[in-house]
This record gives structure tokens, C-alpha cells and sequence, in this order.
């Protein structure tokens, strides 16, 4: 297939709009189910690779989660260079084939290996399908996308988890990664068929010292950037948190079996419906008032869930009730965080999805990781992780806005990234 740049009559020429959305969420969706549909089969995984402490099986997620957002940080360069699609096929080809190594995989630490290699791969595809559509869309067109495209791709938690537990009801656990191997190599097709390269030409970027230096300080030097690059960091160890926790939480804490994957789609079905509630009214709303709002709704919620359990009063209905609202804020924060994050920085798409992402996912991760090894049984620790970790994501916007909250910033944006300079000037 001949490759050509996009235009703004025709930002994604190859496919049409909604195509182009399903695409995207089915990108971003690879690394959900990686991580979503490991639930219901981690004891198994436990028992077939001989981990004897319980709390050690979360480095199931864990590991994937370092490769995941480790990666990140080298791919924004090699696409702003070599363009989009060499990039987006080499971390396909990576997942799916690591996806088959863990099928194979015999001891905890094999497993632990490919599914490190699984995130190296997976980090490719998540930073694509951002700067992607930041190669095609800007401001709040922008973040209609991403919510669009956020409304399939958190479909995938909704039913991981189930499809994750109808697998191991009626094969092994491997057969979950050869689900991720074959999802990997559809993938692989439809790019080769049918998605066009969409870096400007203008912004190709040659790769050298100076040249990496540059973006990467035009990046970091960003106020903005920096300051909605930490909310989500602390907004994603929220989030990882709660994954990593979540199986242990409901089989060990709550006494429930197999039907936590049913309780667990439900909360996730609240970050779908904020999707969908955010692309109805961000064009008219603007990012900020949305996700501002949001944020000061999740941290009161989980200073509310922390007074509950410290009070005595946690029950599963509790938890699962409050659970859901938070991930409804959740949802509404997280797509416009990451679209005022790269606005400002749109002529070096790649390095700045890269740093966002490999700040978010590593310093997620690794907060996550910390809340999770401090399960004692309750949910104390999960509920005063969330709200310290939402105290601090609201400390980071109050530096990217100078003390500022709500407050309109910019116009709908227009479909090249050099637009955004000029949006985001004060």
C-alpha cells in the first residue's frame, strides 16, 4: 500500500472516521486486556509456576506494567524520525510474539521475562495511537476523539475480566495469551492494509543528539505539560492500584468467587459512561472545567471512602458503590489530562506521548506497586493510597495553571499540531 501524508480535508486518507476511531481504540485496547483478563487467572498462574506468597503474583501486572511504560520513552523519537507505521508494526509484531512466549512460558520467571517483552512491544502501540491522533486532530477536537475512541477502548475492562474467567473455565490460562496473539495479528493486517502515515512531512525529525535534546526539552521545559504529566502519573497509580488489588480484594476481603469479574465490569461500565459523558460535553464545557471538576470529585471521594473504612462501615456495596464513582471521575480526568498534556507541545507528537507515557506508566506502576504490596487483607490501604495520590494529581494542576482552576484556555483546535502554540499562548 503507498503511503501518503494526511491533509486537512483528509486526515487519515485509507479510512474513514469511524473506522479510524475503531482502530485507534483497538490499539489502545491491546494493552487493557493484557492487563485485565490476567485477573481471574492469577491464582492459576500461581499455582503452575510455584509462587508461595500471595502478594507476589501481582507481579504479573507489575512486570508488564515497567515494560509498558518503560518502552515508551524511545518510541515518540524513532516515529517523529521514521514515521508512524514502521514503529506501530514493529511493537505489534513484538506483542504478538511475546504473547506466544508466554503461552509457552514454564517457571514465574519466564513468564515474568515475556510479559516484560509483552510491555516493550505494547508501549509501542499505546504512544502510535496517541500521536496518531494528535497528527490528525487538535484542541478539543482532539479530545472528542480520545473520548470516542475511550468509550471502546474501556469497553475491553468491562469484559476482560469475564472472558478472561470463560477461558480458564474451559481451557488452561494459556489460552488467554493466545487470545493476545491472535488480537496482535489482526492488528498487524489491518495496518498493512489500511492505515496510511500520517507525520507532516514538515515534521520529520532527523534523528541526532541535538535533535533529541531539543524535543525532549521542549517537552519538559513545559509547564503545562510537566505539571498535567504528574496528575496522571498519580491518576494511574490510582488506577494500577486498584487492578493489581482488585482480584485479592474481592476473593480474599469480600469472600467472592468467579462472580468478581461481574462486580468488576460493573465499576469499569462507570469509567465507559464518563467517556461517553465527557465527548457530549467537553466542545462546550472546555477540558479544563470538565476534568477540573473531576479531580475535585475523586479526591473527596476517596477521602469519603478512607473515613468509611477507617470508620468500621466497608462492605463489599460500599466498596464496589464508592469504587464505580471513582472511576467515573477516573474517566473524566484522564482523556483531557492527556490531551492538555501534549497540546502545547504538537510539532514533537512522538516525544512528548513518549515522556507522558513513560512517566505515567513507570511512576504508576511503581506507585501502584507500593499500595499493592501493603494489602493486609482490608481495603485501608487501597482507599488511603487513592487519597493521597488525588491530593497530589491536584497540587501538579495547580503548578500547570498557576493557581488556577477552571478557566477557559484556548479554542477549538484546528487539524495540524502547529496550531496548538498558538492556543496555548498566555
Amino acid at each position: 500500500m503507498t503511503t501518503v501524508a494526511p491533509t486537512p480535508e483528509s486526515p487519515h486518507p485509507g479510512m474513514g472516521f469511524r473506522q479510524f476511531v475503531i482502530f485507534v481504540a483497538m490499539m489502545m485496547a491491546t494493552n487493557a486486556l493484557a492487563i485485565d483478563s490476567m485477573l481471574p487467572a492469577l491464582p492459576s498462574i500461581g499455582v503452575d509456576l510455584g509462587i508461595d506468597t500471595a502478594n507476589h503474583i501481582q507481579l504479573v501486572i507489575t512486570a508488564y506494567l515497567l515494560g509498558f511504560g518503560a518502552a515508551q520513552i524511545i518510541y515518540g523519537t524513532l516515529a517523529d524520525r521514521y514515521g508512524r507505521r514502521p514503529v506501530l508494526l514493529f511493537g505489534l509484531s513484538l506483542y504478538t510474539v511475546a504473547s506466544l512466549g508466554a503461552v509457552f512460558a514454564g517457571t514465574f520467571e519466564a513468564m515474568l521475562t515475556v510479559r516484560i517483552l509483552q510491555g516493550v512491544g505494547a508501549a509501542a502501540i499505546r504512544i502510535l495511537a496517541i500521536t496518531i491522533v494528535r497528527d490528525c486532530y487538535a484542541g478539543r477536537q482532539m479530545a472528542r476523539v480520545m473520548s470516542l475512541v475511550f468509550i471502546v477502548f474501556l469497553a475491553v475492562p468491562i469484559v476482560a475480566p469475564s472472558v478472561g474467567q470463560l477461558i480458564v473455565l474451559f481451557a488452561p490460562w494459556r489460552g488467554i495469551f493466545l487470545v493476545l496473539c491472535l488480537m496482535g495479528a489482526v492488528l498487524i493486517t489491518w495496518t498493512l492494509l489500511r492505515l496510511p502515515e500520517t507525520l507532516h512531512p514538515e515534521d520529520r525529525s532527523p534523528l541526532s543528539i541535538a535533535s533529541i535534546r531539543h524535543a525532549f526539552g521542549v517537552v519538559f521545559s513545559n509547564r503545562v505539560t510537566v505539571g498535567y504529566m504528574l496528575a496522571m502519573t498519580m491518576a494511574m497509580g490510582c488506577l494500577f492500584g486498584f487492578v493489581s488489588s482488585a482480584e485479592q480484594i474481592f476473593t480474599d476481603t469480600f469472600q467472592l468467587g468467579p462472580t468478581f469479574t461481574l462486580i468488576f465490569a460493573g465499576i469499569a461500565c462507570s469509567m465507559g459512561l464518563s467517556s461517553l459523558v465527557n465527548a457530549r460535553i467537553v466542545e462546550r464545557l472546555g477540558m479544563r472545567r470538565v476534568s477540573h471538576a473531576a479531580l475535585i470529585g475523586f479526591l473527596l471521594t476517596a477521602l469519603l471512602h478512607a473515613w468509611i473504612v477507617l470508620a468500621g462501615g466497608e462492605n463489599l456495596v460500599t466498596f464496589s458503590l464508592i469504587q464505580a464513582g471513582m472511576m467515573f471521575f477516573f474517566g473524566l480526568m484522564v482523556s483531557n489530562f492527556n490531551a492538555m498534556a501534549m497540546e502545547p507541545v504538537g510539532h514533537v507528537a512522538g516525544t512528548a506521548s513518549s515522556s507522558l507515557g513513560f512517566v505515567s506508566t513507570v511512576g504508576g506502576a511503581l506507585l501502584s506497586f507500593l499500595v499493592g504490596q501493603s494489602f493486609d487483607g482490608t481495603t485501608l490501604p487501597l482507599t488511603v493510597g487513592f487519597a493521597l495520590l488525588s491530593f497530589f494529581a491536584l497540587c501538579f494542576v495547580l503548578i500547570a495553571e498557576r493557581g488556577r482552576l477552571f478557566h477557559a484556555h484556548g479554542a477549538a483546535g484546528l487539524g495540524h499540531p502547529h496550531h496548538a502554540e498558538e492556543m496555548m499562548e498566555e
